[in-house]
């Protein structure tokens, strides 16, 4: 790995397991540990720094100097590589989504202190960026230029998400994370034993899509995962009281902290499930906190 990268994955903290002791889960005789990515580092924490990890190690040893990739205003991937571009010295820009709103969102603001230069795309237009997945297929893309897609979510970025599996040093029988493009989850597919069951909660509102992109994205053909559909509380990013209110009482039984675009959707379906009995008597479960907490600052 590039020594830029060695530097900056030392400064990285600790992704501990943490058991939930919760008396509904003991009613129900399932366990449940947390994987705590969020803990990882302030801004590029969870799966934002493993699916950055690869491609950020070609981007420099292909020489590149500017790194851009395209995302939402509050785009948790786009605010860890704008970190992330500044601590490596190298340049990035941001092809955000909608117009330019009369003031930044606290993330776009970060994103534009720390030098990343930020066009803004009508939605039309945004979607045809999805449509370029290799780190030199975007037209117009100049010598020293890397191309990174929406949420990184490429075969180099499965490789990083890879390594959170390896981390996971205890029996479990299932294996959660919520989905936004679905590349962390394909990563952990790839990464299990098909003895594991590997469950995504989607993020996004008819998001039928998310079966197909992973099915594209995994190393063979796996037979232990799937999508559930019924949490997105409304749509991406969308807060209902009954999301809100599950993560206030989760917060405070356990005091780790949530956002309600993915971990938070993703914790409250898995509790929904365990509720209908989905899981077998003794399952351990492991849920992935993905990090994203500087998303919170969109609800304030």
């Amino acid at each position: 790995m590039h020594p830029k990268l060695i530097k900056l994955e030392q400064t990285l903290g600790r992704s501990i397991l943490t058991k939930i002791n919760d008396p509904f889960l003991d009613n129900h005789q399932v366990g449940l540990c947390i994987k705590r990515d969020d803990l990882l580092h302030p801004v590029i924490s969870g799966n934002k720094w493993r699916k950055l990890k690869y491609n950020l190690d070609e981007a420099l040893s292909l020489g590149t100097d500017t790194i851009i990739s395209m995302g939402g205003a509050y785009s948790n991937h786009l605010h860890a590589l704008a970190y992330t571009g500044k601590v490596l010295n190298l340049k990035t820009i941001g092809i955000i989504r909608g117009e330019r709103p009369a003031t930044l969102t606290p993330t776009l603001q970060d994103m534009e202190s720390w030098g990343m230069e930020l066009r803004f795309i009508p939605r039309p237009d945004y979607r045809h960026y999805r449509n370029f997945k290799n780190w030199n297929d975007l037209p117009g893309l100049q010598p020293y230029q890397y191309w990174l897609p929406e949420g990184g979510a490429n075969n180099l970025a499965l490789k990083g998400v890879a390594e959170l599996g390896d981390e996971i040093d205890i029996p479990y029988d299932a294996l959660c994370v919520a989905c936004g493009t679905g590349a962390t989850f394909a990563g952990l597919i790839n990464a299990s034993s098909e003895k594991i069951s590997v469950l995504g909660f989607a993020a996004l509102k008819n998001a039928g899509f998310l079966h197909s992109d992973v099915q594209s994205l995994l190393s063979r053909e796996f037979h232990n995962w799937e999508i559930f559909h019924d949490y997105h509380c409304g749509g991406f990013a969308k807060l209902n009281p009954e999301l809100a209110s599950f993560m206030t009482e989760f917060e405070q039984k356990t005091s780790i902290p949530l956002e309600p675009v993915y971990t938070g959707k993703m914790l409250y379906g898995l509790y929904d499930l365990i509720a209908k009995g989905y899981f077998k008597t003794g399952q351990r479960i492991i849920a992935v906190h993905t990090g994203g907490l500087q998303g919170n600052r969109g609800y304030v």
